[in-house]
């Protein structure tokens, strides 16, 4: 007995240094998963979201490759917070409240592939955070705070495809911020504070092929720093105050294919202010403020020119473009407002033959009347020879560009004396509590005027009068807490009103008939805590209504009602208690409704039905559900692309297999019950060729286990076994094979899942 027994003891002492010499690797292999987490060590793939960890877990298996921890409270990333997972690919650390990302933070990560900071409290990236990735391909920054990029913060990104910087607070570019991302190809700084792009701003950028600049505050066409990037096939210059282009704005792109100037202040454009990008091929000039167009020189393959939202006058001035559009294969789109025979007529329906500019004298009469009103300018802006332009002295005021500018020169009222053909004034950071009477005399042609954090407590009567062809008022960051229609008269023209971050208890319903043409009315972070009938009762325009971040808990019904046109309505971040169904009822033209950050609790059957038609976006995360009825999404169907309902507390959620559109569903975040009950919806989101995010949080044999895909948990439930069998043809002697299909079928569905995880 005593022979086997020590030559059993002899071995283990032989193999014990071996299994020590194995180290780290034989320890790796004995590791369990952090309690904290789900490990999935068939796929490398661990996750370990939403659970209040403050630092990196210190026990997550070295071989894994895609890492989740998005919803933490991390904070601070500090030097090699990663160095024990060299073979990540994929590293989320989306919402973790990061306010500090540390040089070094990702050294040792040579084979990460995608990096998700979107949505943290990044103010600042120091210059070498990101060392140590030179295989990364996308980077994502959407959602933070940068306010400014410094050159060389990219340098160690070679490898680099995708970088988002989408809604940060970016104001300016220096030369050479994005010098080594040679395989850029889209660069994403939309929804930015821009102003100012450095002539070599883009330089060092030879793969890009598509840049998003759209909703930032560029004032003139930045062309030297556009024109860097020479491999540009789209350009998106969208919602910016943009007032002029010419081809001395000097707009270089070759390649150039697309260029979206949607939704500016455009007034006017040279005829060859493209002339330099000869394969434009789609030009989008919507929503702007241009009555007029003149042929246009050097696209010769342009093939669509979308102009919806103009106000295109078709008298005789329109000549020179309708005989161009019938000559060149352009579509164009747009219609006529005027003059009044052919108010409304489309524009490419229209042949220069149809103008009268002679032998009508009612028509001549009503030329002239139009022609007397103030207008946009039809060639370029140019000095006046020999005058010297009159400009106050705390200010300057560029000539070319029609802009004039007081920034934060500690001004205690509103200076005059500015040039007559200013379109732009930013008086932004100043201190005048009040604006007074006939504030802006002699500016009749001023498109946007800038008044933020100003201190700001009144408009007096009259203050906007003379302001004729104004269309962007910026007074957020103010301390206002109400307007009168007298202090916004004479601003008919008025398009888009920005309020957020003042001191209004209620929406200033009264001043808003003097702004017929109001598009987008912007009242975030305010303290208004009802939405009243008669509130929007002027605004038949309205498209966009910003109410995010107040304290409103009722919606009236009818106080939605005289905005027909009304396209995006933002009602998050309030204390709504339920939908507000009824006042959603006689807008057939909602597309986005955001409801997010409310305690809704439950929805309702029905809770959509008056927007049915026409929704496309909705957004109820945090919304601190824990019931949906069967019902409550009853007439949404193929239209409805996207649905958030993550950061909730679903437990159940019915199947919804009539929003066959769905292009996007999240669930994450929400505390699944995986029994009999949410069956439906595992069969539906086992057919949804989505990524969702659904997860079981009980009972324990499942916690962890994608809703689509716990097949485990399911079994058990009545009808499992009758669907199965259904599904499964009966057994015949000749079909021996069938066992084989049916593996390879799981194994194809299995693959199919594990594409989207």
């Amino acid at each position: 007995m005593e022979g086997p027994q020590s030559s059993t003891c002899f071995s283990l002492v032989l193999l014990l240094p071996l299994l020590l010499l194995q180290g780290p690797t034989w320890c790796t292999a004995a590791q369990r998963c952090p309690r904290i987490c789900v490990c999935d060590n068939s796929r490398q793939r661990v996750a370990c979201r939403h659970q209040n960890v403050t630092e990196v877990p210190d026990t997550i298996p070295e071989l894994t490759q895609r890492l989740d921890l998005q919803g933490n409270m991390l904070k601070v990333i500090p030097p090699a917070a990663f160095q024990a997972l060299p073979h990540l690919t994929h590293l989320d650390l989306r919402r973790c409240q990061v306010e500090l990302v540390a040089e070094g933070a990702f050294r040792g990560l040579g084979r990460l592939l995608l990096l998700n900071l979107a949505s943290n409290r990044l103010s600042t990236l120091p210059q070498e955070a990101l060392d140590g990735l030179g295989s990364l391909q996308r980077l994502e920054l959407e959602g933070n705070l940068l306010e400014e990029l410094r050159p060389g913060t990219f340098g160690a990104l070679g490898a680099l495809a995708t970088l988002n910087l989408a809604h940060n607070a970016l104001v300016y570019l220096p030369a050479m911020v994005f010098q080594g991302l040679l395989q850029v190809h889209w660069l994403q700084l939309s929804h930015n504070a821009l102003s100012v792009l450095a002539p070599e701003a883009l330089a060092g950028l030879p793969a890009l092929r598509r840049l998003s600049l759209h909703h930032n505050e560029l004032q003139a066409l930045p062309g030297p720093a556009l024109s860097q990037a020479q491999g540009l096939a789209r350009l998106e210059l969208g919602h910016n105050p943009l007032t002029y282009v010419g081809e001395e704005d000097g707009l270089v792109l070759p390649s150039l294919r697309e260029l979206l100037l949607d939704h500016g202040a455009l007034q006017a454009l040279g005829p060859r202010a493209f002339a330099h990008c000869p394969r434009l091929r789609t030009l989008d000039l919507r929503g702007n403020q241009l009555e007029t167009l003149p042929p246009l020189q050097g696209p010769g393959q342009l093939r669509r020119l979308r102009l919806q939202g103009n106000p295109l006058w078709c008298g005789c001035q329109a000549r020179p473009l309708l005989e161009w559009l019938a000559q060149a294969p352009v579509r164009a789109d747009g219609a006529c407002r005027g003059p009044r025979r052919l108010h409304g007529e489309a524009l490419d329906a229209l042949r220069p033959s149809v103008l009268r500019c002679l032998g009508n004298g009612l028509e001549e009469e009503e030329e002239e009347l139009a022609a007397a009103r103030p207008r946009a300018p039809t060639r370029a802006p140019q000095e006046h020879e020999g005058v010297a332009q009159p400009c106050p002295r705390a200010c300057t005021c560029a000539s070319t560009s029609r802009h004039s500018s007081c920034e934060d020169r500690g001004l205690r009222a509103v200076p005059s004396g500015f040039p007559n053909n200013t379109q732009l004034l930013d008086l932004r950071r100043n201190h005048f509590p009040s604006v007074p009477r006939a504030a802006f005399p002699g500016l009749g042609h001023l498109v946007s005027l800038y008044l933020q954090h100003c201190h700001i407590a009144e408009l007096e009567a009259g203050a906007l009068a003379g302001l004729g062809h104004l269309v962007y008022l910026y007074l957020s960051d103010n301390q206002l807490s109400g307007l009168s229609a007298a202090a916004l008269e004479g601003a008919h023209h008025l398009g888009y009103l920005y309020l957020e971050r003042n001191c209004f208890l209620q929406v200033p319903g009264a001043a808003l008939h003097a702004l017929p043409s109001l598009f987008s009315l912007h009242l975030q972070d305010n303290a208004v805590e009802r939405l009243a009938t008669g509130d929007l009762a002027g605004v038949r325009a309205l498209r966009w209504l910003y109410l995010s971040g107040n304290r409103i808990t009722q919606v009236s019904p009818g106080a939605l009602g005289p905005a027909q046109e009304l396209e995006k309505l933002h009602l998050d971040r309030n204390q709504l208690r339920e939908v507000p169904t009824r006042a959603l009822e006689g807008l057939p033209a909602l597309v986005e409704l955001q409801l997010s950050g409310n305690p809704l609790r439950a929805l309702h059957d029905g809770a959509f039905q008056p927007v049915a038609r026409s929704l496309q976006l909705l957004f109820l995360n945090g919304s601190s559900l824990e019931q949906v009825s069967p019902g409550a999404f009853a007439g949404l169907g193929p239209g409805l692309q996207s649905l958030h309902l993550q950061e909730n507390q679903l437990q159940a959620l019915p199947a919804l297999p009539a929003l066959t559109g769905l292009g996007l569903i999240d669930l994450s975040g929400n505390p699944f019950r995986c029994d009999c009950q949410l069956l439906p919806l595992h069969r539906w989101l086992a057919r949804l060729n989505l990524r969702v995010g659904a997860t079981c949080a009980a009972p324990p044999t499942a916690r962890g286990q994608r809703v689509k895909v716990a097949v485990a948990a399911f079994e058990a439930c009545p009808g499992w076994a009758a669907r199965k069998a259904k599904r499964t043809p009966a057994f015949l002697p000749s079909a021996r094979r069938s066992p084989t299909k049916r593996r390879h079928r799981t194994a194809h569905e299995v693959g199919k899942d594990r594409g989207h995880l």
